[in-house]
């Protein structure tokens, strides 16, 4: 299993993700159909091109769904109990199709709890950029997680 556990996690710790991903208008359409979000600045390319973009933007929680997603493998794969919460999400520039973004996340803090003797929370700071460098979307996310067993 490659997630780690309680303990791997060190504060400071930054991972820079290996996998990057390129958001395509499939994924877009797909996500906001999947998801019934109407809006016709993701899934109406007449609409959009009298918008100040000119053309669709990509739905912003399958951004942040994909920045969370792509912190798994390295972090929390088969190791996470559950997500606690999300907070000071933001999405500072758009996000088009045909963009490749990269993600960063960095361990904020580490903490064990009083109701959980086998598990702890953590807190994680999630960026992910697009081609070009620009920051596109970042949160905090606190997840609760398993101890290493003990053997």
């Amino acid at each position: 299993m490659p997630g780690l556990y309680l303990e791997d996690f060190e504060v400071g710790r930054t991972f820079a993700h290996a996998i990057r991903r390129t958001v395509t208008e499939m994924d877009n359409t797909l996500f906001s159909c999947l998801t019934h979000n109407p809006q016709p600045l993701h899934i109406d390319h007449e609409f959009s091109r009298q918008t100040e973009w000119g053309k669709p933007l990509v739905n912003s929680l399958f951004t942040l769904g994909l920045m969370i997603g792509v912190t798994v493998n390295d972090t929390t794969l088969g190791t996470t109990i559950g997500n606690l919460g999300m907070s000071e999400v933001r999405f500072p520039k758009p996000v088009f199709h045909g963009d490749t973004l990269n993600v960063t996340t960095e361990v904020l803090a580490r903490r064990e709890t009083k109701s959980r003797p086998d598990a702890g929370i953590v807190e994680f700071l999630h960026k992910a950029f697009n081609q070009r460098g620009e920051l596109v979307a970042e949160c905090r996310r606190q997840a609760m997680m398993r101890k290493r067993p003990h053997a």
